[in-house]
């Protein structure tokens, strides 16, 4: 991928609209654009960040009418001489002003080759380079400031402290291999060892920054689980505000996983519509059973939808399959993990069909406080709702009753103990947010739910945009939005991973009383490491470069 400086040309819009922009850049872009474009004056005459207005012709026939943007070397997007052609945007036109370019001495350039010339000038960092192409797909405020930060420099900035830091500690130990025969110690081993450790602690924060800004740039995934008929695909096409989803009173009808995105107040989501979990013997339903397990892992949210029929005293003589009659088609080497903690559990009294008696969280993850704070939900025998709207991340008035929508029982009174519900016998990791969601609440008047669980009706609307809320306040962008450093890039968080291991093994040389020498190289491993994201003070191969920027559209 990486040739010869020669001048390379490319459209830099995507076909189909009003307009159109064709690039040009290299050592001869100037004097191969003044060879098919007439105007008062030659280009290569213009100075710098200059617009001219002329005619693109082949011979005595004019091709369109355009507008010229004129920029001169080194302070171009890629460092060198450049031309943007601005045209109308049919893919005629756009194709004949390009065959008159490679005519004229330019060459079609390869994807990505414009932001592989920035970065080979210095104008770019790697890791900036590769914000240009999350910057272009992005699709949602929290993924346009994830890439905007980072390509502003800001993420490199944080590791380019780390580097600069560790290099200063790197200096002291060489110093000493310097003076080893008079056994001069440069570096205090002591603030050696702390400042080695405060590194990490920062490298471990970055890392663990991965998991939010991997779900903000590929979308939050959000997993809808619970038993057959509790309305997943109805709180799916409610969701999006369409009929995606077909719905059925036949339990079993999901029988594959659905994926579909919303976008909720700036935060794209991918909300995963599973097949009901529950015993059965069908093997075609088993096998969407498995799927929504999978579904579970790799899911950052999870919304277990409950019945609110079934939490009623009418359900209390329902059979609830054993756990094992749901686990059994789990993959091997996929344990369950411990449940997200809570402040405070329920004992259940009220299963379902999916779900065995047990405890369940106080759904802490969803962002409320603890039943001792919040009084339980009660829902009024006979109050009027108010269709949720379908505009993603609006927040209508009162979408619910009052008192269900915030979890605060009628001053008029007494708050009535809660009924309470039953635990999920799925896995969960510590990294995935539970939000506890009890559906059909149209059917079961005045009933009382425990604080923090969440009451909605799929069918009618009600308590929809509460739904909306409680999963934008599952996703914390408070510090993305300031500019703090997310890492989003699965190849930046395995370099982090191998620096930490690097200053790890840092670390334990220092404990044990490792040579200067072996601790430096030490040192020197994280430092490099670190030096992969940005590809300063490394040799990045080419391999990885065109692995890098083919990825990128042909203008870019």
């Amino acid at each position: 991928m990486i040739r010869d400086r020669d001048t390379i040309a490319a459209p830099a819009t995507a076909p189909g609209g009003a307009l159109a922009v064709i690039r040009l850049s290299g050592g001869e872009a100037l004097t191969i654009a003044d060879r098919i474009f007439r105007g008062a004056a030659p280009l290569s005459e213009a100075a710098g960040y200059t617009v001219h207005y002329g005619r693109i012709v082949e011979g005595e026939q004019t091709v369109d009418d355009v507008l010229v943007t004129v920029f001169r070397a080194p302070r171009s997007y890629t460092g060198e001489d450049a031309v943007e052609i601005s045209a109308h945007g049919s893919p005629f036109i756009v194709s004949e002003i390009l065959r008159l370019l490679i005519a004229s001495g330019a060459r079609m350039a390869e994807p990505g080759e414009f932001t592989l010339r920035a970065y080979l000038a210095g104008k770019l960092d790697l890791s900036q380079a590769e914000a240009v192409g999350d910057l272009i797909a992005s699709s949602s405020r929290a993924a346009h400031a994830l890439a905007s930060n980072q390509m502003r420099g800001g993420y490199s900035e944080a590791l380019e402290a780390l580097r600069e830091r560790l290099l200063h500690l790197a200096s002291l130990l060489e110093l000493e291999l310097d003076f080893s025969e008079e056994e001069v110690e440069f570096a205090d081993r002591s603030l050696l060892r702390d400042t080695m450790q405060e590194i990490g602690g920062r490298i471990d924060a970055l890392r663990q920054s991965f998991s939010l800004g991997n779900a903000i740039k590929e979308g939050v995934a959000v997993a809808l689980v619970g038993a057959p008929n509790v309305g997943k695909s109805t709180l799916l096409n409610r969701l999006l505000c369409e009929e995606r989803a077909l719905v059925s009173e036949i339990a079993g009808t999901t029988r594959d996983v659905i994926e579909e995105r919303a976008n909720i107040d700036g935060v794209v989501f991918r909300f995963l519509d599973t097949a009901g979990l529950r015993s059965t013997d069908d093997r075609l339903e088993r096998m969407g059973i498995e799927r929504t397990l999978a579904s579970l892992r790799r899911a950052r949210i999870v919304v277990c939808l409950l019945d609110a029929a079934s939490l009623s005293p009418n359900a209390l003589s329902v059979e609830s399959p054993h756990p094992s009659d749901l686990s059994t088609d789990i993959p091997a080497g996929s344990a369950p993990a411990a449940l997200t903690p809570a402040a405070t559990a329920y004992t259940a009294s009220c299963p379902v069909e999916s779900a065995p008696v047990a405890t369940v969280p106080a759904a802490s993850a969803a962002g409320v406080s603890s039943p001792a704070v919040l009084p339980p939900t009660v829902l009024p025998p006979a109050a009027t709702t108010n269709t949720a709207s379908c505009s993603a991340g609006s927040s209508p008035a009162s979408a619910v009753p009052a008192a269900s929508a915030a979890g605060v029982s009628s001053p008029a009174a007494s708050a009535p103990a809660a009924c309470t519900v039953p635990a999920p016998d799925f896995p969960l990791h510590a990294a995935q947010t539970l939000l506890t969601v009890v559906n059909k609440i149209d059917t079961v008047p005045g009933l009382v739910l425990p604080a923090g669980v969440i009451a909605i009706s799929a069918k009618r609307g009600d308590g929809i945009d509460r739904l909306r809320e409680a999963l934008r306040s599952a996703v914390p962008t408070d510090e993305l939005y300031a500019g703090d450093a997310v890492v989003s890039n699965s190849r930046h968080y395995e370099a982090l991973t191998a620096a930490r291991e690097s200053l790890d093994r840092a670390l334990a040389g220092l404990r044990d009383g490792l040579p200067t020498d072996l601790l430096s190289e030490e040192v020197r491993q994280v430092i490099d490491r670190l030096g992969t994201i940005t590809g300063r003070g490394v040799i990045t191969p080419d391999e990885i470069l065109t692995s890098l920027f083919s990825r990128f559209c042909i203008g870019k």
